[in-house]
């Protein structure tokens, strides 16, 4: 389920959110209440969707290099924000 999450993340992490909480308990495990994927959904996709496979992929916990690949999450997330920022006010 974790590589099936990856690759629907590249199309959108959105949907891979979606897929991933009706199809597995990775989310559930991951994160102790619902609120933080809720919200992680609206605010910071990636760094939710990446926070999650790392720990279910890892030792159920986050440590070393994965949260490295979750700082990468983060400043897509954050790259997104800007990048959306900038082409609206191009226009």
């Amino acid at each position: 389920m974790p590589c099936f999450a990856a690759l629907l993340a590249f199309i959108s992490p959105r949907l891979a959110i979606i897929f991933v909480a009706i199809f597995s308990d990775i989310l559930s495990r991951a994160f102790d209440s619902w609120f933080l994927p809720f919200i992680g959904f609206f605010v910071l996709p990636w760094t939710t969707l990446a926070y999650a496979i790392m720990w279910d992929v890892g030792t159920r916990d986050v440590n070393g290099f994965e949260w490295f690949v979750v700082g990468l999450a983060f400043l897509c997330d954050i790259g997104s924000f800007l990048g959306g920022g900038r082409a609206r006010r191009r226009d």
